[in-house]
């Protein structure tokens, strides 16, 4: 398990709450992982330097099964908690598990096609069916099609997948369980799943991904696209219900989170209605208990005061962060969504989210 040790700090204000130096420790998605970093250690520049936070990057998978476990004081994940997940946590711990968006992303088709320089196109289905196994060699002549003009090679096309519980995962097989009801019948939507094209290969995490599409010579895979912009990996366009082959810039991603959001932030956000917007986006949440001193983690009142606080600043301030990494800021609505989901946040029965957020 690969560790990032981050350094970020509490809030100037906590120094009002005679808060001690305080540790915490978060653990999941690989999507989101370059903003979180980012985040921490600007914050660390303007605060004092009295919080530290030990994220593990290990999958959206990994971090929802350490949050129930208790073994860190929040998870991250691409996908939020369904339905009864959400209810064996709060008939467990006694806590409803709170969703809090922070970022907007996408996942791209990330290849290495030797020869190659133009940005391909694809189609729901036939990223299904290379996925599937169905295409096999790059020059197929459904690929073609969507590329006239482009001299694509006789190469066996290799599918490179994530071989961890991702969120990634689930965001891209959310997608193609859309837009190919052969994917939905045979695979399905999840954070791991069954593979079936037969020339693949696993690769751990985003940057897992990201190094074995690079470095295989006919590889296709999926990367959450600040990996693919920072790895200078091609990555393709994907053609969107109204038809448009469309990029996973910055404005094509907020199009896709212009929906209506219900109260507590779960949402699916692929395959758009948009007519300008890219169809695999998605939010990365934070995973969080509302009545924190039902995880056995926090430890004071000190670290849950310190959390609230990065959380705050997380969705307010550091939103700024986002757009030089290719994420998407938190749309008004999703904004709102996040402060109101912290507002809710308790310690032993003392409403420190409210009192920290103002409403």
């Amino acid at each position: 398990m690969k560790k990032f040790l981050i350094a970020t700090t509490a809030l100037l204000g906590l120094a009002g709450h005679g808060l001690a130096q305080v540790s915490l420790t978060g653990a999941g998605a690989t999507f989101p992982f370059p903003v979180l970093s980012k985040y921490f250690d600007e914050y660390l520049k303007v605060t004092n330097n009295q919080v530290r936070v030990n994220y593990q990057s290990i999958g959206s998978g990994g971090g929802q099964r350490q949050f129930i476990e208790q073994t860190v004081h929040f998870g991250a994940s691409d996908n939020p908690f369904n339905d009864q997940q959400m209810a064996e946590i709060r008939r467990n711990t006694g806590s409803p598990a709170l969703n809090i968006p922070f970022v907007l992303g996408a996942v791209v088709p990330t290849y290495n096609l030797p020869g190659v320089t133009q940005r391909l196109n694809f189609t729901g289905e036939v990223l299904a069916d290379i996925f599937l196994g169905n295409i096999k060699t790059w020059n197929d002549p459904a690929i073609a099609r969507l590329n006239e003009g482009v001299r694509l090679p006789p190469l066996p096309i290799t599918v490179v997948h994530r071989s961890d519980g991702s969120g990634t995962t689930y965001v891209w097989t959310d997608y193609l369980t859309k837009v190919s009801p052969e994917w939905a019948q045979k695979v399905g939507r999840g954070n791991s799943v069954n593979w079936l094209a037969p020339n693949k290969v696993g690769g751990r995490g985003n940057e897992g991904v990201a190094g074995v599409v690079r470095n295989t010579p006919g590889a296709i895979g999926y990367n959450e696209v600040t990996y693919a912009v920072q790895n200078r990996i091609l990555f393709g366009a994907v053609q969107n219900r109204a038809g448009r082959f469309m990029v996973a810039d910055l404005p094509a991603i907020a199009a896709a989170a212009n929906v209506v959001l219900p109260g507590d932030a779960r949402v699916s956000l692929t395959n758009t209605q948009a007519p300008d917007g890219y169809p695999i986006a998605s939010f990365s949440y934070l995973l969080v208990y509302e009545q924190l001193d039902k995880n056995k983690a926090f430890k004071s009142e000190a670290e849950a005061r310190a959390f609230v606080q990065l959380l705050k600043w997380i969705v307010t301030e550091g939103q700024k962060y986002n757009e030089p990494l290719t994420y998407g800021r938190l749309t008004e609505t999703a904004q709102a969504r996040a402060l109101a989901l912290i507002s809710r946040i308790t310690y032993q029965g003392k409403p420190i989210g409210r009192e920290i957020v103002g409403r």
